[in-house]
């Protein structure tokens, strides 16, 4: 059996901007001491929420650094590192073990895509770059790739490839990995609102959204299930949908970077080519909030 990174909710957390676009380093730290104190069980670092994708490779190291350097151990770091280009991808795998992650977060590559030996090949590699573990990310909806359980079998045998943080949906496709693959791969709900289905099918937590803003919320999901108090999960679940569905009423990290800004964090805006939310969006989410009790 291999080690689990994280048992929980891990937060994809935001990466807070200036008025110029510039990272907001200070409320990058104090965003996750916020995080460690309020339960969460992992800092995913410079993934789509934390906008990796217009971050120039400096900033995308240095983003790393810095949450290994603040966390300072007191629970795991994630460093999202993925690319459609593998050289890429091999030099921040790279980069990132050096800086000091724990783990790896690669996603499926998007725009020139692969087929699923491709997509075993490409994994293979990465997981070859370093000793750390590594976390596939299988997000069709951006990537326009899906990785099939027969894929998930042959990659659990790699020494490395320890988890997948799956956001395809497919709640049937995840019995299947996880009927194929046993203990050899653990499972992480990329979705917010499948929290406790996947929970029930043998996940090990959520890479949260959501946990941005309800880190103790989320994390609470997770610990009243695996307490065994399943209604009691389910029903915190469901009762924050209304949240959770405003939280994506625009493309990730727009409605979240807004929500943060909206409970006194200084998120700023997002990098081009994502733009402000829309007025009649933002009425939904500040209700959405209030109705949370959250401002």
């Amino acid at each position: 059996m291999k080690k689990t990174i994280f048992t929980g909710a891990g937060v994809a957390i935001i990466t807070p901007m200036n008025e110029d676009l510039s990272i907001n380093w200070p409320e990058l730290g104090r965003l996750i001491d916020d995080q460690v104190a309020n339960g969460t069980d992992a800092i995913v670092i410079v993934g789509t929420t934390g906008e990796a994708s217009t971050l120039t490779d400096d900033e995308h190291v240095e983003a790393i650094r810095f949450a290994v350097e603040h966390t300072a151990g007191r629970v795991p770091v994630v460093a999202g590192v993925g690319s459609n280009h593998t050289d890429y991808a091999l030099w921040l795998s790279k980069e990132a073990k050096q800086a000091g992650a724990d783990a790896l977060l690669h996603v499926t590559p998007y725009y020139n895509k692969t087929s699923q030996a491709g997509l075993i090949r490409h994994f293979c590699t990465m997981a070859d770059a370093t000793d750390l573990p590594v976390i596939l990310y299988n997000v069709p909806s951006r990537t326009g790739v899906n990785i099939q359980p027969k894929t998930y079998q042959e990659l659990a045998k790699h020494p490395n490839i320890v988890a997948v943080k799956e956001a395809n949906g497919d709640l049937s496709a995840l019995a299947n990995t996880r009927h194929l693959c046993g203990d050899e791969l653990d499972v992480y709900s990329g979705n917010d609102d499948q929290i406790v289905p996947f929970l029930s099918l043998g996940a090990k937590g959520v890479i949260s959204v959501l946990s941005n803003v309800a880190p103790r919320q989320t994390h609470d999901i997770c610990r009243l299930y695996f307490d065994g108090k399943i209604k009691e999960s389910a029903d915190l679940q469901i009762g924050l949908m209304p949240l959770i569905n405003a939280l994506f009423c625009d493309v990730n990290p727009i409605p979240v970077k807004e929500a943060m800004n909206l409970l006194g964090w200084k998120a700023g805006r997002c990098r081009l080519p994502l733009v402000d939310l829309s007025d009649a969006n933002k009425q939904l989410l500040e209700k959405a909030m209030r109705d949370a009790k959250l401002i």
